[in-house]
């Protein structure tokens, strides 16, 4: 492969050279706004290993406890308090000036909707909204939250009495096909790949590179720890993604997201 670009202005040189620039973003992107990562040395699993437990589908579905431990979580989240960050917000800049082919992430918080980036792929599905297991039936989370808030600690689904849960991908379960699809096309049909703030440690998403480099993309990587893909980057940027990304990106980062934090439930 071509030397390594060193610099993120020379960085920045290539993506300006792009007009359909897919982007991937992991937890890494969120941490500026105050979301804690799960894998990295202060992450949620890192100190907790038992937290994970309320992300596996068969802990969730046959345990009262880690249902209830479950909800308090969703209850008590940083990502009903968080904002888009200047990161999420150079991803929408490069959507308005019309040079991003899609923006992918692992990530449920809903933030880069609320930066006003439209049809992402959220390959973990979205912690804004719950689902039941049982039936069709799904809705805004606040509705179940203010139930757990008012005492109960494992709501169940309002139409069949259910297990409901957030419409999340849990360990265990298949991913979102059509999600999947979509993303691989964007892989393939991209001038750039840009992966920002993930560890590119869980597939699919993390093939998402290789897929890229292998139909002729140049890959860029955003991350502050090294990564098991590093050697197949055009450039490796080892700085906080939130201070260089519309650097990298060469776009301004329009500090009134579009949709603000309407999700945000109302606090006790």
């Amino acid at each position: 492969m071509a030397r390594q670009l060193r610099t993120l202005t020379s960085a920045a040189a290539l993506c300006a050279t792009r007009s359909r620039i897919t982007v991937l973003t992991g937890a890494g992107i969120s941490t500026a706004s105050g979301i804690p990562d799960y894998r990295g040395p202060d992450g949620v699993w890192t100190k907790d290993p038992k937290a994970e437990r309320i992300s596996t589908l068969d802990w969730y579905l046959h345990d009262a406890e880690v249902r209830a431990l479950s909800w308090q979580s969703y209850l008590h989240s940083p990502a009903w308090g968080a904002r888009p960050n200047a990161a999420h917000l150079a991803v929408t800049g490069l959507q308005r000036a019309g040079r991003l082919r899609a923006c992918v992430t692992s990530n449920i918080d809903g933030l880069h909707t609320d930066a006003g980036t439209t049809g992402v792929l959220e390959v973990h599905g979205s912690g804004r909204r719950w689902r039941c297991q049982d039936c069709p039936a799904t809705g805004d989370m606040r509705e179940l939250l203010d139930r757990v808030r008012a005492g109960d600690p494992d709501p169940r689904c309002p139409d069949c009495g259910g297990i409901a849960r957030a419409a999340t991908i849990l360990f265990g379960e298949l991913l979102d096909s059509r999600v999947i699809e979509a993303a691989a096309d964007a892989a393939q049909d991209c001038d750039l790949f840009v992966a920002v703030g993930t560890s590119l440690t869980v597939h699919p998403a993390a093939g998402l590179l290789p897929l890229a480099f292998r139909s002729g993309a140049p890959a860029v990587i955003v991350n502050e720890q090294e990564t098991a893909y590093d050697d197949l980057a055009a450039a490796v940027i080892r700085e906080p993604v939130a201070d260089v990304l519309a650097t990298l990106l060469g776009v301004v980062a329009d500090p009134s997201p579009v949709s603000g934090r309407a999700a945000r439930p109302p606090q006790p």
